[in-house]
């Protein structure tokens, strides 16, 4: 059903005479939701209808959807109806959904129903906050609507509407207004939806192009009469272009500012990747070279593609071309993460790049002409200090605990930070520009060695026992962020690899590796690590 058109023509939800028509807005944050229901109003009030809007936000960029709801009337021997102001399960006569997830909310509330509602929804997915910091997998199962929409709505058009105003050069309310249009819900002709855009005075012509194209798709269906399917998230050599992002960002590792595709040293590297590494790997290593070269430089580049190489050359010796170079593909994603570590050069890097300002100005709907700020809490410790400092420099500085207890109790304070303030901002974008300190760093030093003695033990691991082996790459997953978070990552990592050696031997070994590290990955929230480490020892 995703990704599906119904096409449809139906008859007008009347002439809401004796009852309104009802129309239920779901929307994200900076999707357009108010917007859209403003254009719905007037697009009924012009034909001289009386039209009443409200609305229940959500923290809608964060956690949830905006609920808009409309409802419509013909006035009737001059007086004027009363309407409801929140939409009732049963009554609904159409839904429109900005993003797939919301629709099978709309479904769970009761407002989507077999004898009345069509729902007009896109078929991409935003991932809301609950769905990318929950621990494991938390991204909510699609599939599921998919066969409850076929169940619960009477008709419905669902296609990817954001892709299509995208490429229309506008925002998605334009696309579904004009899916709304060709849904033939409302008694009003095209021609009154165009006025209505019109009137609005601003980017006039993309929402046009984009209403048109969605009107279109929505009436004819899918090319050739085929459902179109999402394309699997793929990484092509043009990952490596500055500003390319993969579409799943919890799937694979992405990574952008790596010089323009044609130059020699980019090309070389590519080359190296379709040489040396079988075809199954190559996806994540190009997205993963991209994310290390952004992270440091060329340089750092090759020594990731030599990681890999060598992780390979253990893969064959295990026989993993029969299980299709998994230890390969894994690594080419967890090496990347690894060597891509949170520091203080790089938190300040991400917070002064451009495209985080243009980020952060879209998602609060900022206006031509507008300016905003931003103040961020900031905590940094002494150690954050230190693994920024050359080895030699910080091991004297650790040597000294009452002079680093010192130098601790000044800098270990929280501050609220302007981050586009002139002040704040020259020293984050300094502190961002020191990445030619990194190598030379204490944090540099400790990240190397921890990765050194993971690949390690994964590779000799798989020699003997090959899903043993990709389960300890993938317990990399473990560690994460920097400071307290980092260092309960790293001991949890401790605790997890310890129990994989215990129980190395067993023919289930691969089975626990898994349960060490998803109850790990849980802990505080479902998981009991400890428990499960008693279970393990009281067998192994």
């Amino acid at each position: 059903m995703r990704d599906e058109t119904v096409k449809l023509r139906l008859d007008a939800a009347g002439e809401a005479t004796e009852r309104p028509i009802s129309i239920a807005i779901v929307a994200m944050g900076g999707q357009g939701g108010g917007v859209l229901t403003g254009w719905i109003v007037q697009l009924a009030e012009n034909a001289g209808w009386v039209a009443q809007s409200t609305s229940v936000p959500g923290v809608a960029q964060r956690t949830g959807a905006t609920i808009y709801y409309v409802e419509m009337m013909q006035p009737r021997e001059g007086k004027r109806p009363i309407l409801a102001q929140m939409p009732t399960p049963g009554d609904v006569d159409v839904v429109l959904a900005s993003e797939f997830v919301e629709a099978g909310r709309s479904i769970l509330r009761g407002i989507v129903t077999p004898e009345r509602t069509t729902l007009i929804a896109s078929s991409h997915r935003t991932f809301a906050i609950s769905e990318k910091s929950a621990p494991g997998e938390g991204i909510a199962d699609a599939g599921a609507i998919d066969e409850a929409v076929g169940v619960t709505a009477h008709h419905s058009i669902i296609f990817d509407m954001n892709a299509l105003a995208v490429a229309n050069g506008s925002v998605i309310s334009s696309a579904m207004f004009g899916a709304l249009a060709a849904s033939g819900r409302l008694p009003f002709d095209r021609a009154a939806y165009h006025d209505v855009i019109k009137g609005c005075g601003k980017g006039v012509d993309a929402s046009i192009r984009a209403f048109d194209a969605a009107f279109a798709r929505a009436e004819d269906g899918p090319a050739d009469g085929v459902a179109e399917k999402p394309a699997s998230p793929t990484i092509a050599p043009t990952a490596l272009a500055p500003g390319a992002q993969p579409e799943e960002e919890r799937k694979v590792p992405s990574g952008a500012g790596l010089p323009r595709r044609g130059s020699p040293e980019i090309a070389k590297l590519l080359e190296r990747i379709e040489t040396t590494l079988s075809v199954q790997a190559w996806p994540l290593a190009r997205s993963g070279l991209a994310k290390v070269v952004d992270f440091q430089d060329l340089d750092y580049g090759a020594e990731y593609l030599s990681e890999l190489e060598a992780i390979q050359a253990v893969d064959l010796k295990a026989g993993g071309e029969a299980r299709g170079f998994e230890l390969t593909v894994q690594a080419a994603k967890y090496i990347a993460n690894a060597m891509v570590y949170d520091d203080i050069v790089r938190v300040a890097d991400l917070k002064t790049r451009t495209a985080r300002h243009g980020r952060i100005g879209k998602e609060i709907g900022l206006r031509e002409g507008q300016m905003f700020g931003t103040t961020e809490y900031m905590h940094p410790r002494m150690e954050e200090i230190a693994g920024l400092l050359p080895a030699g420099l910080a091991d004297w500085l650790m040597a000294r605990p009452r002079l680093f207890g010192w130098l601790d109790r000044r800098v270990s304070k929280g501050r609220r930070v302007r981050t586009y303030s002139p002040g704040w901002f020259i020293a984050l974008y300094v502190t961002g520009g020191l990445r030619w300190l990194r190598r030379s760093s204490l944090r540099h030093r400790e990240e190397s060695a921890h990765r050194h003695e993971w690949l390690t033990l994964a590779t000799e691991l798989a020699l003997r026992d090959y899903d043993l082996g990709v389960e300890v790459v993938r317990c990399q997953r473990l560690i994460k962020g920097y400071s307290d978070t980092h260092a309960r990552g790293l001991s949890k990592f401790a605790m997890v690899t310890g129990e994989i050696r215990r129980i190395a031997d067993r023919d289930d070994a691969a089975d626990w590796a898994r349960r060490l590290r998803e109850t790990a990955i849980k802990e505080g929230e479902g998981g009991d690590l400890e428990g499960l480490i008693r279970t393990i020892r009281s067998f192994a």
